[in-house]
């Protein structure tokens, strides 16, 4: 009976180890906020320190054309549902109900899945279930940003709505430890079975303030009482960043899932203002909320044990609504054409295949969305060297990144030519499309 007993439990054992072989990996996405890539030491920066994100990119693939929009709402909308925001962009700060996430689709595919961080997508403690997280802990879910006294509450000592449940306890706490403890705490429960962790992080965007790291530090300190805060803390708020980031894929190593666990690294637009960088020796201003390269140039990093290469540097155009089908191949999840997607997966670049390449990303921007009707809309097409806007502006991005000098037909090349035709029949390709605030309303 022991010798049976003890073959049953090989076998278990067997099956087990089968299973966890075969199952889908574990998927974390981690989206700083008010980022440009020129912060990060992989791309070149030098006026911060992101040791952490370094050893990413040698662990993994660094892409090095990444856009998004250059604010939080339209990027965080196009990330979630894979679709352009002239189909889906209706308010700042909302995400409608009637769409389709990435996370609902993992749900719905046997992942067990937490969103950690800032929420800003519509005030109702319900949504994050609605949208397919099975757990939360966010920043201004149900809650405004600021208290009564207008202090903001985001970072020390702050308002965290933690699955419904508001934390507001004056602790000394700082929010970024308290989402990476529960985050961390998450996957050691999850790790036997598939995971998703969405981390739309808080850091870097202002109030910049000190953080536990820095030298005046106050765990007395109960939020800033003005919208940007002191300009002289964003480097300790970068440091801060990559350090936490860290401590995610340290314990990603300490449960011994690194080598079925893939683990996304980008931001949701440029470095905010005032904040001015040095990259590859050259000043490079903060540019959030402007359509320039430096307003929509986020760093990628992807890292996955024993399936991505090591160091590698990757070139292609990456859009944030590629992010939804690339996740969703990663899991094995064949997609639904329904779904109306514009991204395009870069999965199979990630694991060294042939597959298919953008040509040119589209963007349709505004800030305040389809229905707001004083906001001046901005639409383009871009490549890793040219972007035309509706309106016949055309730029070589790579010489002159701040858009300066408008190409004039007469100085363009018969090369230069052609790509403007093909981008200006893009354009004409979205006409037919309209922001649709009602969404099957």
């Amino acid at each position: 009976m022991k010798f049976l007993s003890f073959l049953s439990f090989g076998i278990f054992s067997l099956c087990l180890s089968a299973q966890l072989d075969n199952r889908p990996p574990n998927i974390i996405l981690i989206m700083v906020d008010d980022l440009g890539a020129e912060c990060v030491n992989s791309y070149g920066g030098s006026s911060y320190s992101t040791p952490r994100l370094t050893q990413m990119a040698e662990s993994g693939m660094q892409f090095e054309n990444c856009h998004s929009m250059p604010i939080c709402t339209p990027s965080r909308v196009k990330l979630m549902t894979g679709r352009s925001n002239k189909k889906n962009h209706i308010n700042f700060a909302y995400l409608h109900p009637n769409e389709k996430t990435f996370s609902q689709v993992l749900k719905s595919n046997g992942y067990e899945t937490l969103i950690a961080g800032k929420w800003q997508l519509g005030q109702d403690k319900k949504l994050p279930k609605h949208f397919g997280f099975d757990e939360h802990i966010l920043w201004q879910l149900n809650t405004q940003g600021r208290d009564s006294l207008g202090l903001d509450k985001r970072y020390s000592n702050p308002r965290l709505v933690e699955n419904g449940v508001t934390y507001e306890k004056n602790e000394g706490e700082f929010s970024t430890d308290l989402i990476i403890d529960y985050i961390n705490e998450f996957m050691a429960r999850k790790k036997n079975q598939p995971f998703l962790v969405y981390y739309p992080m808080i850091l870097t965007h202002c109030p910049f303030v000190p953080t536990p790291h820095s030298e005046d530090w106050d765990p007395n300190d109960l939020g800033s009482k003005t919208y940007k805060g002191d300009e002289k803390y964003f480097g300790d708020m970068v440091s801060y960043m990559d350090y936490s980031v860290g401590r995610i894929i340290d314990k990603v190593g300490d449960l011994g899932i690194e080598e079925n666990t893939m683990i996304i690294f980008t931001a949701d637009n440029g470095t905010d203002q005032p904040v001015v960088s040095i990259k590859n020796n050259i000043s490079i201003d903060g540019a959030k909320g402007k359509t320039i390269d430096t307003g929509t140039h986020v760093p990628l990093l992807v890292s996955w044990s024993k399936t991505i290469e090591s160091g590698i540097i990757n070139k292609s155009l990456i859009d944030f609504s590629d992010f939804f089908p690339t996740i969703c191949e990663a899991a094995g999840i064949k997609l639904n054409s329904n779904l109306d997607l514009d991204g395009v997966s870069f999965y199979k670049q990630l694991i060294g295949q042939d597959g298919p390449k953008r040509k040119w990303i589209h963007s349709w921007y505004s800030r305040g969305g389809g229905s707001s009707m004083n906001d001046e809309t901005v639409e383009w097409v871009r490549n890793e060297t040219y972007k035309f806007y509706r309106g016949n502006k055309f730029y070589n991005v790579k010489k002159d990144p701040n858009e300066k000098n408008k190409l004039s037909w007469n100085q363009m090349t018969v090369e230069e030519r052609k790509i403007q035709q093909e981008f200006s029949n893009v354009l004409k390709s979205y006409n037919t499309l309209r922001n649709n605030t009602s969404i099957n309303e």
